[in-house]
């Protein structure tokens, strides 16, 4: 079994943060460092450590990550101009917590995806 995260923690409210978002499968909260206006974690209720990990029985799950986005985008005021929804996977990808995420960013233009440096 993976290793409990602080996204365990924030889904059972041992962490104050502010809740956006949660059912039976998933939970929403703003990022503690946002890199745009809108920032918000999108993360499954159950621990999956990386997307490699993402089993048949978790497509439930990883589907309503996005109808939470959506809606998530509309409240914000975001949906219309446009929005980026971010996962990263394992170290080259960017991934710092391994309990898989989906980032909501949005509410200014966002820029190229990739810029090599």
């Amino acid at each position: 079994m993976a290793e409990e995260t602080i996204f365990s923690k924030i889904i059972r409210q041992e962490i104050p943060t502010e809740l956006l978002y949660q059912d039976e499968l998933v939970t929403a909260f703003r990022d503690i460092s946002p890199q745009a206006n809108t920032h918000i974690l999108i993360i499954p209720n159950k621990l999956i450590p990386t997307v490699n990990d993402i089993e048949a029985d978790d497509e439930l799950a990883m589907g309503r990550l996005f109808t939470v986005a959506k809606t998530l985008a509309a409240q914000e005021g975001i949906a219309e101009d446009g929005f980026r929804l971010i996962m990263n996977c394992n170290r080259h990808g960017g991934q710092e917590v391994y309990h898989i995420h989906m980032h909501l960013v949005g509410g200014e233009p966002l820029g190229k995806m990739l810029s090599k440096s």
